[in-house]
């Protein structure tokens, strides 16, 4: 069986995905990267060095996997947005690996950006949208986006339009800058949902959208105030339900802007349940796709899945 290869080393994940030509994984297998407890992230630098040692045990482990089929092609990310200024140096070493493998197994290697790498997660694991014109957003610790998106049909290339964003913090940013201050590993994602899955209790949040701006500093600045006089799980409730009631805001004023009520949510935090259960609930109007929470998060399926598409193995219409 012909089988497609999708990396992606993203700031704090290395991911390697191996696809089936029947839209299968076959193996995925990923490293997180190590970020001493108490900090709030890693430099590019260090980044780039443990994709360097990473990579290798990931294609040792993936090697099993790949007896017996046949290497069609490979997809990778290679910058953070489909953008030409976009860039940054983590993405070396996986298109640096993708380009080797592509030279030295005579098959082609397909370039995305990580955000498509994401998107297309998302449509193969939620599955859907399978329009061709949707919205999507992007929510992690690096980005906090509303777009309109637009597949070519031919190419599989995404046609992103930014409609919306962040004025300050990054819904990522928030979740982690109070996990720490909670005492909670980073990143803080899982912990910080757990922590919140122990109280129905809540106290008030301020939200904050304009015009497709959104903006994440003030309610992490009260919720901050308020570490040592509320419990570590009401805070942390609070601050997933502030997040999704930001995100209900945006979205209704989209609803002004499209007839189109197809929406993908992906990245980091879009993977939370909670955040999930709330937009449901508020949003009964639209179609929300979330890919299970293992595909939320950064991987490399959509790298492989994109080879896929281009190569004719899998289709949409």
């Amino acid at each position: 069986m012909r089988v497609f290869l999708g990396i992606d080393t993203s700031n704090y994940t290395t991911s390697m995905c191996l696809l089936g030509e029947d839209g299968e994984i076959i193996a995925d297998e990923r490293l997180p990267l190590q970020v001493a407890s108490g900090s709030r992230g890693l430099r590019q630098s260090e980044a780039l060095f443990q994709h360097v040692k990473n990579l290798p045990e990931l294609t040792s482990a993936l090697r099993p996997a790949l007896a017996g089929h046949t290497l069609a092609a490979l997809g990778v990310s290679v910058q953070p947005r489909p953008q030409d200024d976009s860039y940054m140096p983590v993405f070396l070493p996986g298109r640096g690996l993708a380009r080797s493998l592509a030279d030295f197994f005579h098959v082609p290697c397909h370039e995305l950006s990580h955000q498509e790498t994401h998107i297309w997660s998302g449509i193969a694991a939620a599955p859907g949208p399978q329009a061709r014109e949707f919205l999507a957003i992007h929510l992690s610790g690096g980005t906090t986006e509303l777009m309109h998106v637009v597949r070519n049909s031919e190419t599989y290339r995404l046609g992103i339009d930014l409609w919306g964003g962040t004025l300050d913090l990054h819904a990522g940013q928030v979740v982690d800058r109070l996990g720490v201050r909670l005492g909670l590993d980073f990143p803080a994602g899982p912990a910080l949902e757990a922590l919140a899955d122990e109280t129905t209790e809540t106290v008030p949040v301020p939200t904050f959208h304009r015009q497709g701006v959104v903006s994440f500093s003030g309610p992490l600045t009260a919720l901050e105030r308020m570490v040592g006089q509320v419990e570590p799980a009401i805070l942390a409730r609070s601050c997933l339900l502030g997040i999704a009631r930001t995100l209900v805001k945006w979205i209704r004023w989209a609803e002004e802007r499209t007839d189109c009520r197809e929406l993908l949510l992906v990245g980091g935090v879009a993977a939370n349940l909670l955040i999930r259960g709330e937009l449901q609930r508020r949003l009964p109007n639209w179609c929300l796709y979330f890919a299970p929470p293992r595909y939320s998060v950064d991987n490399a399926l959509g790298a492989a899945y994109f080879s896929a598409l281009r190569e004719g193995a899998l289709y949409l219409p």
